[in-house]
């Protein structure tokens, strides 16, 4: 089969698009013809070497940690699973990932796939999905009736934040920059700053209940962000290099989100698609043997929206 792998880490041109092995699936693992996998940050510094202590991984290695497609061979011991089921899952990311035209899955971590939106369009649902659900519901206990500042909301998970939070009957505050504003507003954002021209803290009139922070913003930011949570508040981080600030006086908690596969989660994400209550958006498709080209785009800052890598097995 095809792979894209790198053998040793650095920049994007590390990535080779190559023959391998086709996998064989273990006890309790299922092996997947990928429709497609996506694009995440993570993948990027994985590659670049910077995640060995967290995300050790073993060279070469796969990348690609979303990936949908067809269920194509169990594992002995694999029940509630059947082959030809299409399936979107989260896999682990210290093992090899679905930039390839077929990947081993613990079936444990698999969800069926939406059936209202393209199956490769389905990978760019469960990293980021995943993310701004356990954000809000885990960490942040969201109820109808607050408030929540979504701060970074232009990118994928902020997409999903905002039209989750909004569904959770939130009035939702959102900042984004030009480019991605109308996208914001069409998720449903109450209310959208423009970072560019904005401070936040200036912005932010009223105390929030929640503060999602999505933003690779300065520390001093980011310190500035529970004066703006009203007490008994939450701020949820996912910039984990800088620790979520808190504030113990007015019993603000600052969490720093570690985002975890979780298959049950992702089944009721895939529901909320396929009753309509939440939008899965593309920016662009390209076939696996051009992600070296959306690895350099993250790299120079040149890729926005969510990235699909659709792979065409034979």
């Amino acid at each position: 089969m095809k792979a894209v792998r790198f053998h040793e880490y650095g920049d994007p041109s590390v990535l080779r698009y190559e023959d391998v092995e086709q996998p064989v699936p273990g006890a309790g693992e299922v092996r997947i013809r990928v429709a497609a996998t996506s694009f995440n940050g993570v993948d990027g510094n994985i590659r670049g070497g910077f995640m060995q202590g967290p995300i050790p991984v073993t060279l070469p290695h796969t990348p690609g940690i979303d990936v949908s497609g067809t269920v194509e061979a169990l594992g002995e011991g694999v029940d509630g699973i059947a082959v030809g089921d299409q399936v979107v899952g989260f896999l682990p990311m210290d093992k090899p990932g679905a930039a390839a035209q077929y990947v081993i899955a613990p079936a444990e971590i698999l969800a069926a796939a939406p059936k209202s939106v393209p199956l490769a369009d389905a990978a760019a649902l469960p990293l980021v999905g995943l993310t701004a659900w356990q954000a809000l519901f885990d960490h942040a206990k969201l109820t109808a009736g607050q408030r929540v500042l979504v701060n970074g909301a232009g990118g994928a998970v902020g997409g999903y934040a905002v039209q989750l939070a909004k569904n959770a009957g939130a009035y939702v505050i959102a900042t984004a920059g030009p480019r991605s504003s109308q996208q914001i507003k069409t998720a449903g954002a109450d209310e959208i700053i423009d970072h560019t021209t904005t401070k936040v803290t200036d912005a932010v009139t009223e105390p929030v209940d929640v503060v999602l922070n999505l933003a690779p913003i300065d520390p001093a930011q980011l310190a500035a962000l529970p004066a703006l949570i009203a007490p008994g508040g939450v701020l949820v981080n996912t910039t984990v290099w800088m620790p979520a600030p808190h504030d113990e006086q007015r019993g603000v908690r600052g969490i720093d989100l570690f985002v975890r596969s979780d298959a049950d989660q992702l089944s009721r994400l895939v529901a909320l698609i396929d009753s309509g209550e939440l939008r899965v958006d593309v920016a662009q498709r390209v076939p696996l043997a051009e992600l070296p080209t959306i690895h350099a785009q993250a790299a120079t800052g040149e890729l926005h929206g969510k990235a699909v890598i659709v792979a065409t097995a034979a």
